[in-house]
């Protein structure tokens, strides 16, 4: 659990630093970071999202997921729970970016394969380079998206804590269902959700994310599958 409490540690630090820069400029310069958020989210989704070998498999996940996510307004508890964060510990704050900035935050820095992978490694081998690497990197990104969106952000280390943490706990029971094909699928439906998310910070749409949550426990479902279909799939 260490690397992942470090991994908490950074994005807490990174949120208080990109804090400073929140509240020193004025909108017509948040309006940039926004977009420089938005562009780095568009070129990270794309990567993870072109890591598919079955592009059947992301379409049912996406399409079924999101009916699921719609169904039990996923995206409306998660803002829900924001809220409830920001009457507990930012009241200050406007409702709608501490939401947001949670809710993006949280998806980002738990949708991809780093996340996965180093958890399963720092959990069942004791490695936590993978970890401690993504750590880094997830800090730089609570920087810009904290400057954008708030404080909301940092309080995304609950759920890497939750998340990643819980993954972590449970790798020595997980590790022998997991292999290649799963991690590679979950990153590019990870993927496609965080192209999501740049999207809405670039003002070209306002998708509900969270809603295709569901997606990646379809994606797991489907790939479990695969070895019993009578046809292939790519």
């Amino acid at each position: 659990m260490i690397a992942t409490l470090v991994n908490c540690a950074t994005v807490i630090i990174g949120s208080l630093l990109g804090l400073i820069l929140h509240t020193k400029i004025n909108e017509s310069f948040k309006r940039v970071v926004y977009v420089g958020a938005g562009m780095i989210s568009l070129i990270l989704g794309i990567r993870m999202g072109l890591k598919t070998t079955e592009i059947v498999f992301m379409a049912l996940a996406l399409i079924l997921g999101g009916i699921l996510g719609e169904w039990w307004n996923v995206e409306g508890g998660i803002l829900r729970f924001g809220e409830f964060l920001k009457k507990r510990f930012a009241k200050k704050e406007s409702g709608k970016d501490f939401a947001g900035g949670f809710l993006n935050a949280s998806v980002i820095f738990c949708v991809g394969a780093m996340t996965l992978v180093g958890a399963f490694q720092a959990g069942a081998e004791g490695k936590y380079d993978l970890i401690l690497t993504k750590s880094v990197m997830d800090g730089f990104m609570a920087i810009m998206l904290t400057a954008a969106m708030g404080i909301g952000v940092a309080f995304s280390a609950i759920t890497i804590l939750v998340y990643q943490g819980g993954i972590t706990l449970l790798a020595g029971v997980l590790k022998p269902l997991v292999n290649d094909l799963l991690l590679g699928e979950l990153e590019a439906v990870g993927g496609v959700l965080v192209i999501m998310i740049g999207l809405n910070l670039l003002g070209l749409s306002k998708l509900k994310t969270a809603n295709y949550i569901p997606a990646l426990l379809i994606t797991i479902g489907l790939v479990a599958l695969k070895p019993f279909l009578p046809f292939p799939f790519g």
